[in-house]
């Protein structure tokens, strides 16, 4: 180490290498290893002590019905029959209606605000849109039954019915009486809700492509969709796909916004989105507190277990289509 003489002695020169730091000691490391292995394992646990309380508690239900539970359509409390048809069908094509309608709006809204929008306004429109998210669900839930119902049932409903009333297969799937509460009610409101999660991903990991790679693709000649669907896309196609799954899972898992406007009916008469349904969420929410012991709460239980595996094969189907285009993305390279 240099040093510079002055009077009093020697001090080290202010241009030398501080003094190395002192490591850690080797217990710390230890610590935070277990920390970390501990928080792994007590969420597995807890995983697993979910599903054994939902198979506990459904058992009963297990047992006198099996697997045709989930094709029967029967839901009496009265003759002590249940089926979860009708709430499996409510809960799917909701969600199915909801990305429908959610996922190409999010894109639009992500694609402007990344590419299109000017710079003063990208952070407040951002803003306005994320704070739809910040609404409470039973909010949703009483604008679309007070307001958006007979909107859609006037505006919607009864111009698709008498346009197509009469052709063979969209009049059946437009059938039904047009009074603003039904299945396409409920995944339109869901698809509001889900809109401001999917946008907001999207234009997060949008943000985070190069910006070389965009300028260089300009620079060829590209156009602005041909970056974003060349370029953009597949650079972040996990991150996109995660926000549709994490729409999905929002949509799934709704409860009071779909309670008001789906209709509750246990009944499944046909297959029109213009009749009411009913969800396995909105059936819990309306049935669990008033459900006696026995079949009832076993058949409202069974559903929850329904529920809690439909996310799980979801998940893992979205797992599988990620390895899917990675393992393309490879090959063509």
């Amino acid at each position: 180490m240099a040093r510079t003489t002055i009077p009093g002695g020697l001090i080290p020169d202010s241009n030398a290498n501080p003094p190395p730091r002192r490591p850690l000691a080797p217990w710390a490391d230890n610590v935070f290893t277990l920390m970390t292995h501990g928080a792994a394992v007590l969420t597995l646990l807890l995983l697993a002590g979910i599903i054994l309380s939902l198979v506990l508690g459904a058992w009963p239900a297990i047992q006198a019905f099996g697997l045709s539970f989930l094709w029967s359509a029967e839901w009496d409390p009265v003759e002590q029959k249940f089926g979860g048809l009708v709430m499996i069908y409510g809960t799917l094509m909701t969600s199915f209606i909801a990305l429908l309608i959610a996922v190409p709006v999010s894109f639009g809204i992500a694609l402007f605000l990344t590419e299109l929008s000017p710079r003063w306004l990208r952070r407040p429109l951002g803003t306005a849109i994320e704070l739809l998210a910040a609404v409470p669900s039973i909010v949703y839930g009483m604008w679309g039954l007070l307001v958006f119902g007979p909107l859609l049932a006037e505006h919607v409903q009864q111009p698709l019915q008498a346009a197509f009333g009469n052709v063979p297969v969209l009049g059946a799937l437009f059938a039904g009486p047009p009074v603003g509460i039904g299945i396409l009610s409920a995944g339109i409101i869901l698809a509001i809700m889900v809109i401001p999660f999917i946008a907001s991903v999207m234009r997060d990991v949008f943000e985070v492509t190069p910006a070389l790679l965009k300028e260089s693709a300009y620079g060829l000649g590209a156009t602005t969709w041909e970056v974003v669907f060349k370029v953009v896309l597949p650079y972040t196609k996990a991150g996109v796909m995660g926000g549709i799954m994490l729409g999905l899972g929002r949509a799934l898992g709704e409860t009071m916004a779909v309670t008001f406007v789906i209709g509750n009916m246990n009944q499944l008469d046909s297959l029109s989105i213009f009749e009411a349904a009913n969800s396995i969420t909105s059936a819990l929410a309306n049935e669990f507190a008033e459900a006696g012991e026995g079949l009832h709460q076993a058949s409202l239980i069974y559903l929850g277990l329904v529920l809690f595996f439909i996310t799980t094969i979801v998940l893992a189907l979205s797992k599988l289509l990620l390895a899917r285009l990675q393992r393309s993305e490879g090959s063509r390279s």
